[in-house]
Parts: structure tokens; C-alpha cells; sequence
């Protein structure tokens, strides 16, 4: 995976931080303000989980989902983190990602918290 830098980052992310850790890819990203950060050789990188088999960015109509109460709207002050998949962003829910379309939460897969 290429450096993507997320430039003028002066937070420093590790155990403790305050942000959520995601293990990722086989290392551990930190959840910050809607970005998924890596440290890597002094800066930190944005990163995204991509689209795939354990996290697809399918169209789940009949997902039910217990983790939050019914009729909740996804949105900045819902409540719930925000996780960039593939080429969006996704609500982190119970333990997977949530992405509202219409009237209804698609389930985009797991997520691993470190």
C-alpha cells in the first residue's frame, strides 16, 4: 500500500490516544474525525477499507440490525463513528459497518477492534 500522508497531522496515535484502534491489513489504523490513520516512518498516512469479500459494499435490504435502536438516522452527531470504505464512509455499528441507503442500513461487514 502506497503513502497516502495526511499532512499537517500533529496528533500522536497509539495506545491510549482516545481514538478507536481497527486492526487492519495486518498493522493498526486509528479512527479520527471520519479518517483512518496509520503511523508509518514518522508521519501518518490515511487509509481506507476497501471494498471486498469480508467487506462488501453490497446492498443488504433485509439487514436487521439490534445494535441501535429502530428509526436512528445515521449522520455526524448520530452518535457513531465514522470509517472510510472503498469510496465512501460507513457508521461503525456493533461491531460492523453501516451504511444508510434509503430506508434502510446496509451491513458492510466486520470491523476489528485492536
Amino acid at each position: 500500500m502506497g503513502c497516502e500522508t495526511h499532512e499537517g497531522h500533529t496528533h500522536k496515535h497509539g495506545t491510549g490516544c482516545g481514538h478507536h484502534a481497527i486492526s487492519h491489513e495486518g498493522h493498526t489504523d486509528y479512527l479520527h474525525d471520519g479518517h483512518l490513520h496509520n503511523v508509518h516512518n514518522g508521519h501518518v498516512d490515511e487509509h481506507r477499507i476497501a471494498n471486498g469479500r469480508g467487506n462488501p459494499a453490497a446492498c443488504t435490504p433485509t439487514h436487521q440490525c439490534g445494535a441501535h435502536e429502530a428509526g436512528h438516522v445515521h449522520g455526524p452527531a448520530c452518535g457513531h463513528e465514522q470509517a472510510p470504505h472503498g469510496d465512501h464512509l460507513d457508521f461503525i455499528v456493533g461491531g460492523h459497518l453501516h451504511q444508510p441507503h434509503g430506508t434502510h442500513c446496509d451491513d458492510h461487514g466486520v470491523v476489528q477492534t485492536a
